[in-house]
């Protein structure tokens, strides 16, 4: 079963950190572009991050310098390292894989549109 899990959500004041994790199952980064998503109440779902089989990575404007999209290719996980973190950082958040990675998308940021697996989400919560 193609499946992703996202962990590592949580509630912090404004400037703490937090790391999600994504771990996949039933397939492999090797053929796929990843990406981490968010979506606020009343908002529509945003690229954050995305990291693409060949190592390239995008960010949307307002993370760029703040938080970095990594990914372990043995053991099949993706990770968003956000710091810094702020108010408007507060959503659920969710990893995505697009496959296959074709070179379109290589130097642009994912798109919800893109993506053809979804984890379920993890709720971040930034307070001041």
């Amino acid at each position: 079963e193609v499946q992703l899990v996202e962990s590592g959500g949580g509630s912090v004041q404004v400037g703490g950190s937090l790391r999600l994790s994504c771990a996949a199952s039933g397939f492999t980064f090797d053929n796929y572009c990843m990406g981490w998503f968010r979506q606020s109440p009343g908002k529509d779902r945003e690229g954050v991050a995305s990291i693409k089989n060949d190592g390239t990575k995008s960010y949307t404007d307002s993370v760029r310098g703040r938080f970095t999209i990594s990914q372990d290719n043995t053991k099949n996980i993706l990770f968003l390292q956000m710091n810094s973190l702020k108010p408007e950082d507060t959503a659920m958040y969710y990893c995505a894989a697009v496959g296959p990675c074709v070179s379109a998308l290589v130097f642009r940021l994912l798109a919800a549109s893109d993506a053809n697996i979804w984890g379920q989400g993890t709720q971040v919560t930034v307070s001041s």
